[in-house]
């Protein structure tokens, strides 16, 4: 599992460093070059199109779990500051796994506040 985890971590690094984007577009020049050579058949269009599927695929995978995991750290970073804070709202900690209507309650009185704090203020 950690093998895949350190892969699953890598490739988003790697896919959108400026090398990742070089090696890109050297391939796809590479490519279409090609086509001259190879008569610009249906298989050479079939291969490329199939790796692109699979590598697309991977991809989008690679960064829907380093999004995934970026979201869960940054919410555990969020309800440490809220835990640390005296008087702050701790039952807004783990607000994110609240129903859909408990969180438009709160975003409710959230717009409720701030109103009342800009018409006290002006």
């Amino acid at each position: 599992m950690r093998l895949i985890r350190g892969i699953a971590l890598r490739i988003p690094q790697i896919v959108g460093s400026p090398a990742g984007f070089l090696t890109a577009l050297v391939l796809v020049l590479l490519w279409i070059g090609s086509g001259w050579f190879l008569g610009w058949n249906d298989t050479w269009l079939l291969w490329p199109s199939a790796i692109a599927s699979v590598v697309t695929f991977v991809i989008a995978c690679s960064l829907q779990y380093t999004q995934n995991r970026d979201t869960r750290a940054i919410q555990l970073k969020l309800d440490e500051i809220l835990r640390a804070h005296a008087s702050a709202r701790t039952e807004l900690v783990k607000l994110e796994s609240l129903e859909d209507h408990e969180i438009d309650q709160i975003e409710r009185e959230a717009v409720e506040l701030r109103d009342r704090s800009a018409s006290f203020r002006g």
